[in-house]
């Protein structure tokens, strides 16, 4: 039960804080403030309105501010960088991890940019030019170049000496060390429990592990969030084509990965960004949701376009206007289920070519049998409403075939749409919804004007 609870009590933290502001005490605020993670500042950050914001960003610590700003979205940080000056920016960039700082220069101003980068010393310039070499979604760009390694020749004792001499620059969640020969390639890793657990005189080629596979440096960070899951670790190795160490991943970076594709999925829904800030401008949140309510506009005037087509048919049965809302709906659930499971299924590397079509196989199977089952519910329900055998038997043919599209459809369209380079996630919706409406006014009304008139 001990777990459960401290989500509440960090909850209540942030409650009496936002209290405490409320109050206008201020020094009390920068108390509470500064004794959070920065994390959590972010996060508490990324919740106050713009006015708010700014009162509470101006209280937090100077050299808390850079690790702050790497845990906020696109937006926020953007917003609160832009009433930064320069030597704040700087000031704010001192003492970072090398991945850290290395998000964080990508999204400062150019002229701040190159100041920083000549005010490092020449070792840790090296390690985050390494880092900004890689694209900031791949494992290069995930690394952090600060890592232990030893060779594979020395004992245990000799390595820990070296620990001892580096206990104030251990990395945080080093679990292992990595072993590198001579010219910095990867050959294994020596756990810190078979380094604690054996003789000091066993060399660390006697013990060190080589089931650990590195991460290449071209990786995508979806796929090192897999590698992760898959092989439950903490860190891992990363190389690069010539097969030597360049830096280290660890689980705080993957989980970022993860949360960040799961917001990606969940907003992208709606047609917006992951990044998006809560509290943004009003015309800064209109004219960015503008573009999609245009795009379902152009829809639903093509959904009616086909209605209207056949006006003359609706005017002679009105049934069909009270019925045709069934057919649509059906459809587009069912093809929203097959769309968010191959969405799900690309997401984690499950979906290729040579699976898609078994997919798409047994997605129509499903979709039969369920289009089997509630067209003989709807028709049941539709021929004694209307009393009326021939609607009954139309809405039930309708419904068939709609949710047959809409199968065929969601299982295909996340595919089709990763091809062309689109975002599955966020234009899969749209035109998911387009096609069942499409498709299942055509079938209905279609089928009624051939059969009914």
């Amino acid at each position: 039960m001990a777990p459960s609870s401290e989500p509440n009590n960090e909850q209540t933290g942030l409650q009496k804080l936002h209290e405490v502001l409320d109050s206008g005490a201020l020094q009390q605020v920068a108390r509470m403030l500064n004794a959070l993670r920065p994390a959590e500042i972010a996060h508490l950050l990324e919740g106050l309105p713009l006015e708010e914001r700014e009162i509470v960003w101006g209280l937090v610590a100077d050299d808390c501010e850079g690790e702050i700003l790497v845990e906020l979205g696109d937006e926020v940080f953007a917003d609160l960088v832009s009433k930064m000056n320069k030597e704040e920016l700087l000031a704010a960039a001192e003492g970072m991890d090398t991945d850290d700082l290395a998000d964080l220069i990508q999204d400062l101003p150019r002229a701040v940019t190159w100041e920083l980068i000549n005010s490092l010393d020449k070792q840790r310039r090296e390690r985050l030019e390494s880092v900004l070499y890689y694209p900031e979604d791949t494992a290069g760009g995930l690394m952090n170049t600060d890592t232990l390694t030893v060779r594979a020749e020395v004992t245990l004792d000799v390595v820990l000496r070296y620990l001892r001499r580096r206990k104030d620059k251990i990395p945080p969640q080093t679990d292992s060390l990595i072993v590198v020969n001579r010219d910095d390639k990867y050959l294994g890793v020596l756990s810190l429990t078979n380094l604690l657990t054996h003789e000091p005189s066993d060399t660390v080629a006697e013990v060190m592990s080589l089931d650990l596979k590195p991460i290449p440096a071209s990786w995508p960070a979806r796929k090192v969030a897999n590698r992760f899951e898959q092989h439950d670790l903490v860190s891992a190795p990363v190389v690069n084509d010539e097969g030597k160490l360049v830096g280290r991943i660890t689980i705080d970076d993957v989980v970022d990965v993860i949360r960040e594709e799961g917001e990606h999925q969940f907003m992208g829904q709606a047609g917006l960004s992951e990044d998006a800030d809560m509290f943004a401008p009003v015309v800064v949140s209109a004219r960015r949701r503008a573009l999609w309510l245009g795009v379902n506009l152009m829809t639903a005037f093509l959904a009616s376009w086909v209605i209207g087509l056949f006006q003359y048919t609706i005017e002679q049965i009105v049934a069909l206007a009270v019925l045709m809302p069934i057919v649509a709906s059906m459809g587009g659930v069912a093809g929203t289920q097959t769309l968010t499971l191959a969405i799900r299924g690309l997401a984690l590397g499950q979906l290729t070519d040579k699976n898609a079509r078994w997919l798409m196989m047994k997605e129509i199977s499903v979709s039969l049998l369920n289009s089997l089952i509630w067209a003989v519910v709807v028709g049941v329900v539709a021929g004694l409403w209307f009393d009326s055998v021939s609607i009954a038997l139309l809405i039930a043919a309708a419904l068939t075939i709609n949710l047959l599209f809409a199968a065929l459809t969601g299982a295909t369209l996340p595919l089709m749409l990763d091809r062309l380079g689109i975002d599955p996630a966020l234009a899969g919706g749209v035109l998911l919804t387009t096609v069942t409406d499409v498709v299942g006014f055509l079938a209905f009304l279609g089928l009624a004007t051939l059969f009914l008139l």
